[in-house]
């Protein structure tokens, strides 16, 4: 199926009355959670996942993604009117809109982050829709050496990246793998790692670990580390932006989405490198006459670019997850769980086994996109507003609605020692910088990844050079062996070149 064709159907899916309501519960959400600083996207979906034992696989996903979009769109809310952003790409949005809107234009710093991400989002999307099947078409080519070799990328970048430090992510990633490997295992048919539990059999749910980490540990945490303090909300004025403000912000919105969508579709490009790159760009590109707002009043093309940026990222992490069932940040991992759950198997023919599901999850994200502008603008106020929830109360409606859910799932109290138990490891985790992405994904790709290199091995009759003898899974290999140790070789020349100066 060309990808018009799967729009067309995807369309006739989408703009269903049950798809539609979806649709719009999921940006409603993501954009109150992307509001609220430090509950982002990954913590609502892990908090959400029980549900997908109870509703349609396509209404589940048109509601995660509504909420992953509508949390890209929220964070500049609080970025622009508090100085404090809602989500870590909105951090570089903070450093203009803030500026913007103690200069009495709150309004326009608004209304060009809604369009920027709208605009972005939209061009995201369009590269989901024609360059998903042309990865797939590549992807059908790799043999189980390369998707090993794919997987042990994955692996090395998403820990060194979003570790910040190599043997912090490291660290979380073989957490994530030792508990991957609880269970029977396939081949043997023998338990590993249950110690004589009954209920550790059938392995720890996905879904368990995710809202333990990104809700129970989250939250814990951010309890732990909670100081009262009132904070200046600033008004938002008028959202009227003038001509001189659309024209300093169209090239900014396209630069941006241009720049964004390669580093959400690399393996963890993520979304704080390009937003802060589209920053120095647009510093380096605006008008002489413009170039003394940056840094005092406020520059708009210094939320433009970034807010672009941001939400063309955020679209491009879904591709590498839908076509080769990779996640590259935690948000797409715990989507991938959720996959799971329905088992439902994300990679190359996902296109064609799930061509429904795929097609109108596309062109429900078409539908979110329209959507969150028409919630952004008029109801900026509404979104300001949620930052008046006590905050206790708000940390134990998570812990209360993560516990319900967790135990809803299978009703064992096994099942809610584990919650606790890894949370206040995640607690741990946060307190002392490690990540807790790597975690969830070497808990989902471990299993995966012993798959495709027993298979390997298999086919090759026990040779191990097998990965270095095939040309693509060497160049594979060869790309996460810099990723792990060039940036440590580059800082070590890097100190020797100043230690020679």
């Amino acid at each position: 199926m060309d990808s018009l064709a799967g729009l067309a159907m995807g369309f006739g899916h989408a703009l269903t009355l049950t798809n539609l309501g979806w649709a719009l519960l999921g940006c409603f959400l993501g954009t109150a959670i992307g509001v609220l600083p430090g509950i982002g996207p990954a913590l609502t979906i892990a908090l959400l996942l029980p549900i997908t034992f109870q509703v349609s696989a396509t209404g589940a996903f048109i509601l995660f993604c509504g909420v992953f979009y509508g949390a890209m769109y929220g964070g500049s809310t609080t970025s622009i009117l508090l100085n404090t952003p809602g989500e870590s790409g909105s951090i570089i949005t903070a450093l203009e809109g803030a500026k913007m809107a103690k200069s009495g234009r709150a309004g326009p710093a608004l209304v060009t982050a809604a369009v920027g991400s709208f605009i972005a989002g939209t061009i995201g999307t369009l590269g989901i829709s024609f360059l998903g099947p042309i990865v797939v078409e590549l992807a059908l080519k790799l043999g189980p050496a390369e998707y090993f070799s794919l997987m042990v990328l994955c692996f090395v970048t998403v820990s060194a990246v979003l570790g910040g430090s190599a043997l912090r992510g490291l660290t979380s990633l073989g957490l994530g793998l030792l508990i991957g490997l609880i269970g029977i295992d396939l081949q043997t048919g023998q338990p590993r790692l249950t110690f004589g539990i009954p209920e550790l059999l059938d392995g720890v749910d996905v879904v368990l670990v995710a809202v333990a980490l990104f809700a129970v540990g989250e939250t814990l945490y951010l309890a732990w580390r909670h100081i009262e303090g009132k904070q200046e909300l600033r008004e938002v004025g008028k959202l009227m932006m003038s001509k001189q403000d659309w024209k300093r912000s169209f090239w900014p919105w396209m630069r941006g989405a241009c720049l964004g969508f390669p580093f959400g579709v690399m393996p963890a490009g993520g979304t704080e490198m390009p937003t802060m790159l589209s920053y120095y760009a647009e510093r380096k590109l605006v008008k002489k006459e413009h170039l003394h707002e940056f840094g005092t009043t406020g520059a708009i093309e210094g939320v433009a670019g970034p807010e672009a940026a941001n939400n063309a990222a955020a679209a491009g992490i879904l591709v590498p997850m839908l076509t080769l069932g990779l996640p590259t940040s935690a948000t797409a991992a715990i989507m991938l769980s959720a996959f799971q759950s329905y088992g439902i198997q994300p990679g190359p023919m996902l296109f064609t086994t799930q061509a429904e599901l795929v097609w109108t999850l596309i062109a429900s994200l078409y539908v979110a996109n329209i959507m969150l502008v028409v919630l952004n603008l008029p109801l900026v106020g509404l979104w300001a507003r949620i930052l008046k929830i006590p905050t206790p109360q708000l940390y134990a409606g998570i812990l209360v609605f993560a516990t319900i859910g967790t135990y809803g799932i299978s009703n064992s109290v096994v099942d809610l020692m584990l919650l606790y138990g890894i949370g206040i490891i995640a607690m741990f985790m946060r307190r002392f910088d490690f990540p807790t992405a790597p975690v969830v994904i070497g808990m989902i790709l471990g299993p995966m990844a012993e798959q495709a290199m027993r298979q390997a091995l298999t086919i090759s009759q026990g040779d191990w050079t097998t990965f270095v003898t095939r040309p693509v899974s060497l160049c594979i290999l060869i790309l996460a062996l810099l990723g792990l140790v060039g940036p440590r070789l580059w800082a070590l020349a890097a100190r020797r070149r100043a230690a020679s100066a």
